[in-house]
């Protein structure tokens, strides 16, 4: 199985900097600890430093990001504000039938009510739904 985690990179920000990436490990952490043989597909550990690349790459990496998370089996969406390149990489699984796990307060927007298979609030309700079997309820996970 290969799960794509998308997630708030720069987010609302302002400056060219980026917010907090720990979440990656706790989502790859809960998911790993269900699937042992899963290929997690990470945006920031592919481009590490993509807030530094010319505007060409920016762009050929943003793109190729939302394409490769509708190749993937299971997206799962760390949204606890709004983020482009996450709506983006959401709507390419979406479109392709890949299950979208989104983890967000949002839940009256209307990208995490329509693209998601199921949103849960936090990362804490995330790592529970994971340990209880809650990736099982998903249907055509590979």
């Amino acid at each position: 199985m290969k799960v794509f985690i998308a997630g708030i990179m720069q987010g609302s920000r302002l400056d060219r900097y980026m917010d907090a990436q720990d979440y990656r490990r706790v989502i790859a952490g809960a998911i790993r600890e269900q699937i042992a043989d899963v290929e997690i597909v990470d945006p920031n550990e592919l481009h590490p430093n993509s807030v530094d690349y010319d505007d060409e790459r920016a762009q050929k990496t943003l793109l190729e990001m939302a394409v490769l998370a509708g190749q993937t089996d299971l997206v799962v969406a760390y949204v606890p504000q709004a983020s482009m390149g996450t709506a983006i990489e959401m709507w390419e699984a979406f479109r392709s039938g890949v299950p979208v796990v989104t983890i967000s307060p949002m839940t009256a927007n209307w990208v995490v009510r329509h693209l998601s298979a199921i949103v849960l609030p936090d990362l804490p309700t995330f790592c529970a739904w994971v340990a209880g079997g809650g990736l099982d309820s998903l249907t055509n996970l590979g």
